[in-house]
């Protein structure tokens, strides 16, 4: 039942992913990193890891150099595997699931500082345990924030570490290293902060948070040219024709983009195996090629640039 479940799954993901982003841009899944070296000094249930994750991938988006999985098909994989928070930083793990996510490589990694550089505050590594950080009772000390990340670009076919980042960041100032984030009814005490809204990068933590998760971007950046690329095609249906423009049942989940061109062909007739009746080949005939003009999650909307006449249920893929 679990291998029926998983490859009903893997259907699933690969129709709603890229496998093998266009052009050849090199795709890559970011999993939640890894805190369990550090004192959890703060109130509630804030993942950190978590945190950090979303900020690399949006940092990664931004660049465009690699083409990133959606978190949550990512997280439907995960729970999917039963995966604990414990493989976070598991490079074999990691590889295991960028197999099935189709990605050329995974990114795993840990934090191994997370608060102030005094250690004699009993925040980041030391014992102790404090709370409300809407009176001010936890940062007020002299020392600055400092946060330290640890990437490890883990290779899905051999769970080989292709490349290695290290992001290091500390405040410019020292002072309240949260502030009043939260304070109050449903604030940080009681759950998650985010760690990309602007009060949270307005203190101290913040600041050390994003400098850090800056300098991990650039270095993982600058190692795509140690990932292997899988090219895949990208491929889905005419949902709609009306003239000379389609609407496609593919979209941004998919990888397509405004200006990308793809071929429309049309199935004239099946080759079948005479013994089981499987469909060996499907034969085609080009209707044309189109260009893609919008854009949404799952759809697009595209023109013939050559050719014309499609129906819908005729076949789009990558030229």
């Amino acid at each position: 039942m679990r291998r029926i479940l998983l490859s009903v799954l893997v259907v699933i993901v690969s129709s709603a992913l890229v496998l093998g982003a266009p052009g050849g841009k090199k795709r890559v899944a970011i999993m939640d990193f890894d805190f369990a070296s550090i004192q959890h000094w703060w109130e509630g249930n804030w993942d950190i890891g978590k945190g950090i994750s979303d900020l690399l991938v949006t940092r990664l988006v931004k660049d465009g150099t690699y083409s990133v999985v959606e978190r949550k098909a990512l997280q439907a994989i995960l729970a999917e595997q039963n995966f604990s928070n414990s493989d976070r930083a598991n490079p074999s793990t990691a590889a295991s699931i960028g197999k099935v996510l189709g990605v050329d490589a995974i990114i795993v990694g840990s934090i191994t500082q997370f608060g102030t550089e005094d250690k004699k505050l009993g925040i980041g590594g030391a014992a102790g345990r404090f709370g409300g950080f809407g009176g001010g009772k936890v940062g007020t000390s002299k020392g600055k924030a400092k946060v330290v990340l640890d990437c490890r670009m883990v290779d899905v076919s051999t769970a080989e570490i292709l490349a290695v980042a290290e992001g290091k960041g500390e405040s410019s100032r020292s002072g309240l290293m949260l502030g009043g984030i939260g304070a109050g009814g449903g604030g940080f005490g009681a759950g998650e902060i985010d760690m990309g809204a602007s009060n949270f990068r307005d203190t101290i933590l913040g600041e050390a948070t994003h400098a850090a998760a800056d300098e991990a971007a650039k270095q993982l950046v600058a190692s795509a040219d140690r990932l292997p690329t899988r090219v895949v095609q990208v491929k889905g249906l005419v949902a709609h024709a009306d003239g000379g423009t389609v609407i496609l049942n593919i979209g941004s989940a998919q990888g397509v983009q405004v200006g990308d061109k793809l071929k429309v062909l049309r199935v004239t007739s099946t080759v079948k195996d005479p013994a089981t009746g499987k469909v060996l080949r499907e034969l085609t005939q080009e209707v044309g090629t189109v260009q893609v003009a919008e854009v949404d999650e799952g759809s697009s909307v595209a023109s013939f640039v050559t050719g014309s006449g499609a129906k819908v249920g005729d076949i789009v893929r990558s030229q």
